[in-house]
């Protein structure tokens, strides 16, 4: 299974299962996941996860995604 990684209107970067037709982005806006622009493609959720951590930090620069306990 493949997930793809796109971004919403607001600037977050998604992902979601290849088969996924809408996803909604956390800003409130319901996307058609099949006329957004591919980013990247993921072979399994973690690497998409991670890639997804990636792109969000080199957007808005610094480690953003931390454990409770790094805080």
């Amino acid at each position: 299974m493949n997930y793809l990684i796109y971004r919403c209107d607001c600037g977050r970067v998604l992902y979601s299962k290849e088969t996924t037709k809408t996803k909604k982005c956390t800003c409130g806006k319901t996307l058609n996941v099949k006329k957004r622009r591919i980013l990247k493609i993921a072979q399994s959720s973690t690497q998409a996860t991670e890639t997804v951590q990636q792109m969000q930090e080199e957007i808005y620069g610094g480690s953003i995604f931390r454990t409770a306990n790094e805080l």
